[in-house]
């Protein structure tokens, strides 16, 4: 029996895996009749269970006693990939971790095949790490050694932004020159490409790609900007010493603001370092907000909570920070012109990405026929602005912001694997 090939969208927010079915690409209900998983998981310390996606924030958000991560796939090509974190009483290294994340994926779409599954095509960003080939190459490799060590026998790669065209393709009824944006929680990726219904019939559309680039912003570097901006500063950032000499040392509260770094922090010794900052602060009420944060390994929560209302800005002109436990009550009211005042300069990075996509295809803006915009990014204001608004002249089609990268890897895995 010969066995099906998927296509595996590990994303830093949210994941998806497509497979075929007549022919059709579909997404695999991967959680609660959902195609959509949160890239999380939480290890109870509880009953040493592991949970996975809605049901991992479920677990942390609840209260339970464990260790929750999320945004794995920016710990790819970094040096903490050579580390090891201590889950209950053991030390793992993120390679593990991840491949227990893509172990569960690949045990719920081969239930849904009725077969086992050793063939996939993985999705990956035009650039996991911004201007470092090296860098780069690791974390692709690192990505399939996880994949590998779950039974994946037969990898490829395809351009994430390439697997959103090669979905939209099946629609298409006349040859156009379309720029694939695709911005999703840990990098923006843009693709040149010629699509076509000859085209879409092609095993290999390297002449039909014009250029791609990437750049390492997303959803979570905008969470991390807001929080920085509009949240921080109450737990402390920015605060001066007593004697007016120094301010706060800013690193705790990047840390804090950043997805996949906030379990760094949970240790006895930043707390003690914290403990120490607050007798020195100017303003030491707002270092005690920070130590109430970690007392109660609240980080993630507030993480949720800024998530949450960069989200509610996309139809609402202001939203709420709120964070209550015992020995704090934080609430923060960010209007919509203050989170685009933050993230001024992430979207000139994602302007100066896609004109260095036009530059590399030597083409001028006015060629372009059609903007596909993917990932859940593109839904920002400011965002959608910004990738739409250098072409007056294409037609913009919202594809499925969470979905099309799955389905179009799964019509690559046909290509690749037959």
């Amino acid at each position: 029996m010969t066995q099906p090939a998927c296509g595996l969208d590990f994303g830093t927010t949210n994941s998806t895996l497509g497979l075929l079915r007549g022919g059709v690409p579909h997404l695999v209900a991967l959680e609660d009749g959902q195609a959509t998983i949160p890239s999380a998981m939480f290890f109870s310390l509880e009953d040493h269970s592991t949970h996975f996606g809605r049901k991992a924030v479920f677990e942390y958000v609840d209260g339970a006693e464990g260790r929750f991560m999320r945004a794995l796939k920016s710990v790819l090509g970094t040096s903490l990939m050579e580390e090891t974190t201590r889950v209950g009483r053991e030390r793992l290294h993120f390679g593990d971790i991840i491949g227990l994340f893509l172990k569960s994926l690949k045990a719920t779409a081969e239930t849904a095949a009725g077969a086992p599954i050793d063939k996939v095509v993985l999705g990956r960003p035009v650039h996991f790490v911004d201007d470092d080939a090296a860098a780069d190459r690791t974390a692709e490799d690192q990505l399939a050694a996880a994949a590998r060590a779950q039974g994946f026998s037969q990898i490829e790669f395809q351009f994430e932004p390439v697997a959103a065209a090669l979905n939209y393709e099946r629609d298409v009824t006349a040859e156009e020159l379309a720029l694939v944006v695709d911005i999703g929680g840990g990098t923006s990726d843009f693709t040149v490409i010629r699509l076509s219904p000859q085209g879409a019939e092609k095993p290999d559309r390297s002449d039909d790609i014009l250029a791609s680039s990437g750049v390492h912003i997303g959803g979570t570097d905008f969470d991390r900007v807001l929080s920085l901006a509009e949240v921080m500063p109450s737990l402390g950032m920015g605060t001066a010493t007593a004697d007016g000499k120094r301010r706060m040392p800013v690193w705790y509260f990047n840390d804090l603001a950043t997805w996949h770094r906030i379990n760094l922090l949970y240790t006895p010794k930043i707390a003690r370092d914290l403990f120490e900052l607050r007798r020195e602060s100017a303003d030491p009420d707002k270092l005690s907000r920070f130590l109430k944060i970690l007392e109660h390994r609240s980080g993630h929560r507030l993480a949720g909570k800024v998530e949450a209302a960069k989200i509610a800005l996309t139809d609402a002109g202001e939203a709420e920070v709120w964070l209550k436990e015992t020995g704090l009550d934080l609430s923060q009211t960010i209007t919509r012109p203050a989170f685009e005042a933050a993230v001024e300069s992430l979207v000139a990075g994602i302007t100066g990405s896609i004109l260095d996509c036009l530059a590399k295809a030597g083409i001028e803006a006015s060629a372009i026929d059609t903007v596909l915009l993917t990932g859940g990014s593109t839904q920002i204001p400011v965002v959608h602005r910004a990738a739409t608004g250098l072409f007056p002249g294409a037609r913009v089609v919202e594809s499925d912001a969470f979905g099309s990268v799955g389905l179009g890897l799964a019509v690559d895995a046909k290509r690749k694997f037959g």
